[in-house]
């Protein structure tokens, strides 16, 4: 696993008037681009280059990428439609390697990363999850005894999961996720999401694993979540 896509082109309307001439994934943490902190840690885990999925304000993404010391490629969301129209993006660029996949505004450790990579031999895919009451917020994920995925659904209705296990928005995929990405429907939330190609891969029988997170993991998508975010990095 040496090549990461991280995807990054959404407005960030949850962060309101901090994002109406930044990027969410720019927002300083500790005086340091948040999106820095996070290609730190995925290089601490052994990720050689960076596919990042840029759209708005991409420019000023761009700029601070390419100061980071990581190769970091990009590629341009011009419709802002879903997360797997995004990551259908990075195809050509992945070529037949196994690739991690996350999101502009989601801190993990570099041993999220690295676990991650060592539970992929022998699956198609990886699917990082959180132990939550309720996964009403994400995506329930479903597993059987050995963790292997049985089902994956988005945005569950409130009360209604029987799974404590939701998606924490970092995957690793072989390359036939892609096959799934670029015949993904519309879903009822008016995107094209991973989810769906998740759900896709499941039913045409591809082995999918879910890796628990421990530790420090947050994603970063409201104003209230800064001052927490910031002595994660500290």
């Amino acid at each position: 696993m040496k090549k990461a896509v991280i995807l990054a082109a959404g407005r960030g309307t949850r962060m309101g008037e901090l994002t109406r001439e930044l990027p969410k994934p720019l927002i300083p943490l500790n005086g340091r681009p948040m999106l820095l902190h996070i290609l730190d840690r995925i290089a601490a885990a052994g990720v050689a280059e960076v596919l990042l999925v840029t759209g708005y304000l991409a420019e000023q993404m761009e700029e601070v990428a390419i100061g980071h010391g990581l190769p970091v490629s990009f590629r341009r969301q011009t419709t802002v439609n879903g997360t797997a129209k995004a990551a259908l993006l990075a195809r050509e660029w992945v070529g037949e390697s196994a690739f991690l996949l996350t999101y502009g505004d989601i801190l993990a450790e570099p041993e999220h990363y690295a676990g991650m990579r060592d539970c992929f031999a022998g699956t198609d895919g990886v699917l990082a999850a959180r132990y939550v009451e309720d996964p009403y917020q994400g995506a329930a994920i479903y597993v059987d005894e050995s963790r292997y995925v049985q089902k994956i659904i988005e945005k569950p209705e409130r009360g209604t999961s029987t799974t404590h296990w939701n998606s924490a928005g970092i995957y690793v995929f072989s390359p036939v996720v892609f096959a799934e990405l670029e015949r993904v429907p519309l879903s009822e939330r008016g995107e094209y999401e991973v989810t769906s190609a998740i759900s896709q891969m499941l039913d045409a029988g591809q082995t999918l694993k879910m890796f628990a997170l421990e530790g420090t993991w947050m994603d970063v998508g409201r104003p209230e979540d800064l001052a927490a975010a910031e002595e994660a990095v500290r």
